[in-house]
């Protein structure tokens, strides 16, 4: 089966997105970046600079287009970000966080 992408409507053409990658959320055109992972460094403070210093095969364009589409995307991607934050997922599996920094799942019966 052929996955094909669905370019983003307004300004941001390096934004798209696919089902079946990255959950169908929006992501980098030609990665599997998605814009919440951007966003979340954004919101961090990480200048663009180390954004690319960290991810060096984007172009500073997709970069910036990404933190563009977040901020005008805010609510839906911070959403997004929580979702996908690590309590939220231990919350939602069951899981539990070691003082060891060891994720451990709960014995199924």
């Amino acid at each position: 089966m052929r996955q094909t992408a669905r370019a983003i409507p307004r300004n941001h053409p390096h934004i798209v997105q696919t089902e079946g990658v990255c959950g169908g959320r929006p992501r980098i055109r030609d990665s599997r970046i998605p814009v919440r992972t951007i966003a979340g460094l954004y919101r961090q403070g990480e200048p663009v600079a180390e954004i690319l210093d960290t991810y060096p095969q984007l172009d500073p364009a997709a970069v910036d287009d990404a933190i563009g589409y977040y901020l005008d995307h805010q609510k839906e991607i911070d959403a997004e970000i929580e979702a996908n934050s690590l309590e939220s997922v231990l919350a939602e599996t069951g899981a539990v966080l070691g003082k060891n920094g060891v994720i451990r799942f709960p014995d199924k019966p």
